[in-house]
């Protein structure tokens, strides 16, 4: 509005402004917690009012000191200017009454509701754009009741935009704990994984022409350890070894 007499804001679709803006604009003579404790009680917190606070510069070496305030509704300034006699409170009121007749005509209705409804449709799809790369991962893991290799939990991860294969997967796995490290342990599932239900391993004799045998194990991600890992990874697009 043109000669704007006060800054008015709107918070949650309601014209807002601060009291004590108001409380200078209106010259009141009184302390100010001295106007509020006169005039409050008419009204009623959280639907006519807010309280809030504000710093404010203290001296020249830009100490600060919070002072009291309160975000209170285009209506109660309006009632508040009225009880002012005087010219300033004239003013306000007019002031006031001028908003609420403009925040209230039918097209200034419709646009404001239009804005809504573009605002609320425009986060739906960031939300949409956000949940994308879950809703892809859920559906590949609600395929996979079986336990799969991690190699094949790799290829699932790539297929979903995690830039990462088979050899970092192993990788990162070793590095954060969840596989063994050295010797006949390296890439076995530790204590930890395996109480976690993260893995199974299948264990598979091997019998050599020389007459020994050896065992061999091979990991395996369970459904629940499919799950943890997708989860894991959503946060990021490149997992680093």
């Amino acid at each position: 509005m043109a000669n704007e007499l006060i800054k008015v804001e709107v918070k949650n679709d309601t014209q807002v402004v601060s009291a004590r803006e108001l409380y200078k604009g209106l010259e009141i003579a009184q302390r100010f917690s001295r106007w509020v404790s006169n005039n409050w009680d008419m009204f009623e917190e959280d639907v006519d009012f807010v309280p809030c606070t504000l710093s404010t510069q203290q001296n020249q070496y830009g100490g600060t000191k919070e002072l009291s305030d309160y975000i209170i509704t285009i209506d109660m300034a309006k009632q508040l200017a009225m009880m002012v006699r005087s010219e300033r409170g004239k003013q306000y009121r007019k002031y006031f009454l001028e908003l609420e007749r403009k925040w209230n005509d039918p097209q200034e209705v419709v646009k404001r509701g239009y804005a809504i409804l573009q605002n609320e449709n425009a986060k739906l799809r960031i939300e949409n754009q956000k949940m994308k790369p879950k809703a892809l991962f859920a559906d590949a893991v609600s395929t996979s009741n079986s336990s799969i290799l991690i190699g094949q939990l790799a290829k699932i991860l790539r297929q979903n935009g995690v830039n990462i294969g088979q050899n970092r997967l192993f990788a990162w796995m070793r590095k954060n704990g969840y596989l063994g490290t050295r010797g006949s342990n390296r890439n076995v599932p530790t204590q930890r994984s395996m109480d976690l239900g993260l893995f199974k391993t299948k264990e598979t004799v091997i019998n050599h022409s020389d007459g020994h045998t050896t065992v061999n194990i091979t990991t395996k991600v369970t459904g629940k350890g499919q799950q943890y890992f997708i989860n894991k990874f959503l946060s990021a697009s490149v997992i680093e070894a």
